[in-house]
C-alpha cells in the first residue's frame, strides 16, 4: 500500500489522493499538485496515511512542490482577473441572448484555460459564445452546464439553520435524498420547510435517516394494539429518536396517554420470522409503488457531474 494524502482544490471539495513525494505534509498546508488540467493549487485536508491500491484512483499524481508566496500571490491574481472575466462573460451571453444563467467563471492556476459554470433549464447552444470569448482572453474556454444544488455550493449561503450550507462547508458529494425520508422523521410535507435555498430537499434529511430506520423496525406502527405494563393499548405516537412510544390506554370510561420506551412495548401480533427454505403457502401481491411527482422524486445532484474528471474539476 503506497503512502499518499489527501487535498482539496477548493473548500469542501472532494478529497484527491497523492504522492507525497519527498515532502513532509501536514494538514493545511499548501501545495502544487499536476492534474489533467496543468498544475494546481490544494491544501492537504489528511496527512500521510496508508490506503490500499483498490481504493485510489488509476493515475496517481505526486505532489510537485510547497506553494510559495508567489504561488499565493498568483491564485489572487487569478481570482481578481476571473471576477472581471465574469462580468464580460455576462454582457457576451446577455449579447447572444441564450437562455444560461452564469454561476462562476475562474482561471486554471497556470492560465491555460477559462472554466465558466452556468445553469439553465434545457440543452444550450453556445458554440458561438465561446468563439466570442476566445477571441476576447486569447486561451482555451471551457463551458459547463451544472444543477442547482452545484450552484449553491459555489455560491454559498447560510441555511434556515442559521450555519453556512453543508454543501459549501464540509458536505463534499451529494447523497440521494427523497421525500420519503422526510415522511419517516414525521417532518411538515411543506416543501419551504424541507428544502433548501437550491429549491432541492435539505440535505440533512439523510444524516438521521440510518437511526430512524433502525428504530422503526423495533418500533410497533402507528394505530397498532400493544401491551404495556398499564394494559393493552393502541399507538398513537412514535418516537423513533428517542425510541418511545406514546399509547392511548382506556379503561372504562376513561382514556389516558401513556408514554414507554420500545422495550416496554409488546406487539398483539408481532411480525413472524421468515423460515429459510420453505415456500410461502400463497404468493403475495407486490405493493403498488407509492405514486410521487417531480419533486418527490430523489434528488442526486445534476445530471452532468463536473467533478468526474481528475484534477481541479474534481472537487
Amino acid at each position: 500500500m503506497p503512502d499518499v494524502i489527501a487535498v482539496r482544490y477548493r473548500n469542501a471539495g472532494r478529497r484527491q489522493y497523492v504522492l507525497p513525494g519527498q515532502g513532509d505534509y501536514q494538514v493545511g498546508d499548501a501545495v502544487i499538485v499536476p492534474t489533467s488540467q496543468g498544475l494546481a493549487y490544494a491544501t492537504v485536508c489528511q496527512a500521510v496515511t496508508d490506503i490500499p491500491e483498490d481504493k485510489l484512483p488509476k493515475q496517481l499524481y505526486e505532489v510537485t512542490r510547497a506553494a510559495t508566496e508567489s504561488d499565493h500571490r498568483q491564485l489572487e491574481q487569478n481570482q481578481e482577473k476571473a471576477a472581471q472575466a465574469f462580468r464580460i462573460c455576462k454582457e457576451r451571453i446577455a449579447a447572444h441572448k441564450l437562455d444560461m444563467k452564469l454561476v462562476s467563471v475562474e482561471y486554471t492556476f497556470d492560465n491555460s484555460k477559462l472554466i465558466a459554470s452556468f445553469t439553465s433549464g434545457g440543452r444550450v447552444d453556445f458554440r458561438a459564445l465561446v468563439k466570442d470569448l476566445a477571441g476576447i482572453f486569447r486561451t482555451r474556454i471551457e463551458l459547463r452546464q451544472i444543477g442547482v444544488r452545484d450552484e449553491a455550493k459555489m455560491i454559498t449561503g447560510v441555511g434556515s439553520c442559521g450555519r453556512g450550507l453543508c454543501c459549501s462547508t464540509f458536505l463534499y458529494e451529494f447523497n440521494p435524498v427523497s421525500i420519503r425520508m422526510a415522511k419517516e422523521q414525521s417532518l411538515s410535507l411543506n416543501p419551504t420547510k424541507i428544502s433548501g435555498v437550491c429549491g432541492r430537499l435539505l440535505c440533512c434529511l439523510k444524516y438521521e435517516q440510518e437511526q430512524y430506520e433502525k428504530s422503526r423496525k423495533r418500533l410497533p406502527r402507528l394505530g397498532k394494539e400493544v401491551i404495556t405494563p398499564e394494559g393493552k393499548g393502541t399507538v398513537t405516537q412514535v418516537n423513533a429518536l428517542l425510541e418511545q412510544v406514546s399509547v392511548r390506554i382506556t379503561k372504562g370510561d376513561t382514556s389516558d396517554i401513556h408514554v414507554f420506551a420500545a422495550d416496554q412495548v409488546e406487539r398483539v401480533n408481532p411480525p413472524q420470522p421468515r423460515q429459510e427454505g420453505k415456500a410461502r403457502s400463497r404468493p403475495q401481491a407486490e405493493p403498488e409503488p407509492e405514486q410521487v411527482n417531480e419533486s418527490d422524486e430523489e434528488f442526486l445532484g445534476t445530471p452532468y457531474n463536473i467533478l468526474e474528471n481528475g484534477g481541479p474539476e474534481d472537487d
